[in-house]
């Protein structure tokens, strides 16, 4: 996992995050990996880092980046 150790969010953000990542596996076919779920939760991470607060982009830029990702 990359390094958000300076990383800092209140709980509402925190909130936020979780139901995007929630909301982003639960699209995923089963069995999830759990190499994708990483992926997901480091995209969550990085966009809210940036200044996204909304739950539909976080949940959105993280499937975008996985189906990236999973082309290479």
């Amino acid at each position: 996992m990359k390094d958000f150790s300076n990383a800092s969010f209140s709980p509402d953000m925190i909130s936020v995050m979780q139901q995007a990542l929630d909301g982003a596996v639960a699209t995923l076919p089963q069995p999830v990996n759990s190499s994708h779920v990483q992926s997901i939760a480091e995209s969550i991470l990085r966009t809210t880092k940036e200044g996204e607060r909304d739950l539909t982009a976080l949940r959105t830029i993280a499937l975008l980046e996985l189906q990236i990702v999973d082309r290479k």
